[in-house]
């Protein structure tokens, strides 16, 4: 019953409303008194130079902070979130910050219409095409948990934009026991942003070219998350198992 009614509370129109609002401000704190060091300005800057469409690329647990890694002026940046409860939080959180959000899953494009995946990959396709970065995290929304789908990638192939991989890690902050170990920075720390990339889209539709740009942007998130838990000595948070091959099971 308390469960119940809990639920309920949180599907609120108004209480979303109110803990996005939060939620928003804590991340402009955060961002604000936390001392930034940013590695890999040679992988983005060009980026923002060049104005041209991008994919961003950021595991689940650390989506958080975004905004401290992206200025306002340059790409106008959209970001793909889930239909989770906890992904509506997030969404009003990140248009009180002036980024676009669209709402489906990067898992798999071409499941169910309730999920929004074609009408999400459609719209994510003409934001690249006008110029902008397409913020994705290629483990969400379930996991496992710091392995690449291949929904990043085949934005990748269709709008032949490349991945960039960003992750980042403060000196003062909460590991939750969750499937993706999110992270909940605290403010008044010493923070790094890593950058790594460019990973280009697959040069052909074989399954083997697709995996390789799968592979590689994965690995170049997990390169960039161990550099920036390893630079403010924080807990390195390790990659779930790799899954099984779809033959094997």
């Amino acid at each position: 019953m308390l469960g119940t009614m809990l639920k309920r509370l949180l599907r609120s129109s108004v209480v979303q409303a109110a803990i996005g609002a939060l939620l928003a401000a804590y991340m402009q704190l955060v961002k604000a008194t936390t001392r930034w060091d940013v590695r890999g300005r040679d992988v983005v800057e060009p980026v923002w130079s060049g104005g041209q469409g991008v994919i961003g690329c950021v595991w689940h647990a650390r989506v958080l902070m975004t905004i401290a890694g992206w200025p306002k002026n340059v790409q106008p940046a959209t970001i793909l979130i889930s239909h989770s409860p906890d992904g509506e939080f997030v969404a009003r959180a990140a248009k009180h910050h002036g980024i676009g959000v669209i709402r489906g899953s990067s898992r798999n494009p071409k499941k169910t219409k309730q999920k929004g995946g074609l009408a999400a990959f459609r719209a994510m396709a003409e934001h690249i095409a006008a110029g902008g970065c397409m913020a994705m995290t290629p483990d969400g929304p379930r996991g496992p948990r710091m392995r690449a789908g291949v929904g990043a990638v085949r934005l990748s192939k269709m709008t032949g934009a490349p991945m960039i991989a960003f992750a980042w890690a403060t000196s003062r902050q909460i590991v939750f026991d969750s499937w993706d170990r999110f992270i909940l920075p605290l403010p008044f720390g010493r923070g790094v942003i890593v950058w790594k990339g460019p990973v280009a889209a697959p040069d052909g539709d074989a399954p083997e070219d697709v995996e390789r740009a799968r592979a590689a942007i994965e690995a170049a998130l997990n390169t960039a998350s161990r550099e920036a838990d390893e630079a403010v000595g924080a807990e390195i948070i390790q990659p779930a198992p790799r899954p099984e091959p779809e033959a094997a099971r």
